[in-house]
């Protein structure tokens, strides 16, 4: 009998990218499947390699879209991706074919141990307008600077002084192991999280029943339907990467979901929150209730505003 063909694993060549992807590799083979990595370089990747600001900024396909040619055309055989970064709206014939337990989905602080803990006109360092505006929900007299690059880059600028601290998911520094970095976790009341934050999303085509079935032994249930009420929260909001918008589920034993959704400024000025109680066998459900409750409740014109704010 012939041996099957190793699986090949779609992946950025990021350091953070690469460690994901080699968890999902030993993952599969420990349950007897091989594979090998396949590092693909995306138009972001690209534009963070140039120093071009500009590139890098936009919707979030800027991430995935080499990937998922790559996947179309047979050339691997499954992406792995932080879910965060994968668009509500997928290619016709590729699919979310597993996602993994999840790590923790909070926010980190590095260079200060608190929020509270800094100086009055500190600079902290993000690229995400979610943290922005929830940065400055939180402190308004912060100086929120933008500040791009992989994880380890943007270590090495707080390192260098080009800001006073800065906030990065906290899973993303755990899997590099650099948890020494982290001064502080932020609190999930106050920064709700990047819809999929600290989960793993791993993409293959619909129709190739032997990576579906080798994908599914990895999907862990809780955080697939956690994963599927946040992604479907922002798609009935329409948010989009300029937009600050968080989302949240977490289930308890029981089968019990509670999602929490977040809307906000950039320049913190305003902002609107929910949470809602619901089930995981129902999380397309509860997120389109909780996205209508926030647009109902001035979430469309905050949405609105926001788009306004970063075209200007």
């Amino acid at each position: 009998m012939t041996a099957a063909a190793p699986l090949r694993i779609g992946t950025r060549s990021s350091a953070l990218a690469l460690t994901q992807a080699q968890s999902v590799a030993a993952a599969l083979l420990s349950r007897g499947h091989s594979s090998e990595l396949v590092e693909i370089v995306t138009s972001g990747d690209r534009g963070i390699d140039k120093g071009d600001t500009v590139s890098v900024v936009g919707d979030k396909s800027r991430w995935v879209k080499e990937l998922d040619t790559a996947l179309l055309a047979g050339e691997i055989d499954l992406a792995v991706h932080s879910a965060k970064d994968v668009p509500g709206d997928l290619p016709d014939g590729l699919e979310i074919a597993a996602v993994p337990a999840r790590a923790d989905p909070r926010d980190a602080l590095c260079g200060a141990t608190s929020i509270e803990a800094l100086p009055i006109g500190a600079r902290v360092g993000t690229s995400s307008l979610r943290r922005r505006a929830q940065l400055l929900a939180a402190r308004d007299d912060l100086d929120v600077i933008e500040l791009r690059g992989n994880v380890p880059t943007r270590l090495e600028k707080l390192a260098a002084g080009e800001c006073d601290a800065l906030v990065l998911a906290l899973a993303g520094l755990v899997r590099l192991g650099r948890g020494d970095d982290v001064g502080g976790e932020l609190d999930l009341d106050r920064f709700v999280p990047a819809p999929g934050q600290g989960t793993l999303a791993i993409q293959a085509r619909v129709s190739d029943a032997r990576v579906t079935a080798a994908l599914a032994e990895l999907t862990d249930p809780q955080a697939l339907a956690s994963l599927t009420a946040e992604r479907e929260l922002c798609r009935e909001l329409g948010a989009s990467c300029d937009t600050p918008v968080g989302a949240l589920a977490t289930v308890n034993a029981n089968g019990d979901m509670t999602l929490s959704g977040f809307i906000g400024l950039p320049d913190g000025s305003a902002w609107i929150t929910d949470r809602l109680e619901g089930h995981m066998t129902s999380p397309c459900e509860l997120g389109r209730v909780v996205a209508r409750r926030l647009l109902d409740s001035g979430g469309a014109a905050l949405l609105k505003q926001a788009e306004l704010m970063v075209a200007k």
